[in-house]
């Protein structure tokens, strides 16, 4: 497929589908990124025009392929779509990236659900207990989590450089953070944690929000707060240090009426 795709680049007759199939392996991103993308790609593009010729395509091709797809997921795929025409002009099999004009959906971003430490410190979650606790005072990516070794504990200090994906998620994830607790090693996979924090009604991911909200309450800085998490962008700690949990709302009335008091 690969070498027929080599023989059609400059002929126009080049099709999405096999293009994308050429594309990707060859991209200088993570394994799971790579993944995601021709997942998006496959589901959501392929049926639907992956086999028309790429530089047939236009941009109202494009739109009506995303326009049922929830925000979310009409996010995602269009930042693949991104991708491969950025390629596509590159390569000079197409004039004009076209997926680049395409207006980005604005996506909701809900408030998910987080244990306080002083939660998670008072939960007994058996055999996973220790580890749940090291990331909840760590703020670690569970793939972070996962490709460290005992060599990356030192100096008071853990030392984020790698993922179990290989890289880590971006630039900023090669970071370090004063270590809080014991390390105990993690297996490849999170469904033995996730199992265990299900009960209480939070995720693995969320975790990082735990301790996000840590920092928050500790007065740590918002961009200190996003070095140690590994956010590329500041914008996105604030998007948690912003949330305000029902107990905060509750405190802030209090602290209102007394000082309309005094």
């Amino acid at each position: 497929m690969h070498t027929n795709v080599l023989t059609d680049l400059h002929s126009e007759r080049v099709r999405l589908g096999s293009f994308t199939d050429y594309l990707l392996p060859s991209l200088a991103i993570t394994n799971k990124t790579r993944k995601n993308y021709e997942s998006s790609f496959n589901v959501n593009i392929r049926p639907r025009i992956g086999e028309k010729e790429l530089c047939g395509i236009t941009k109202n091709d494009l739109v009506e392929a995303l326009a049922l797809l929830p925000p979310q997921t009409r996010y995602a795929t269009l930042m693949v779509l991104r991708v491969i025409y950025r390629e596509a002009l590159e390569r000079e099999l197409v004039e004009v990236n076209i997926a680049a004009s395409i207006k980005t959906p604005k996506v909701q971003v809900k408030a998910q659900k987080f244990l306080t430490w002083e939660e998670l410190e008072q939960i007994d979650f058996g055999l996973q207990t220790k580890r749940i606790r090291f990331l909840a005072l760590h703020g670690l990516r569970y793939g972070e989590a996962a490709a460290l070794t005992l060599a990356d504990i030192h100096d008071g200090f853990v030392h984020i450089t790698k993922s179990k994906h290989g890289a880590t998620k971006t630039a900023a994830g090669v970071r370090r953070v004063p270590l809080l607790s014991k390390f105990v090693p993690f297996a490849k996979n999170q469904k033995s944690i996730a199992k265990a924090l299900r009960p209480y009604g939070v995720t693995v991911h969320s975790l990082r929000k735990t301790y996000a909200y840590t920092l928050k309450s500790a007065g740590i800085h918002v961009t200190t707060a996003a070095k140690l998490m590994g956010h590329s962008n500041p914008m996105m700690t604030l998007k948690i240090y912003t949330q305000v949990r029902d107990d905060e709302a509750g405190l802030a009335g209090i602290e209102i009426a007394k000082y309309l008091a005094s």
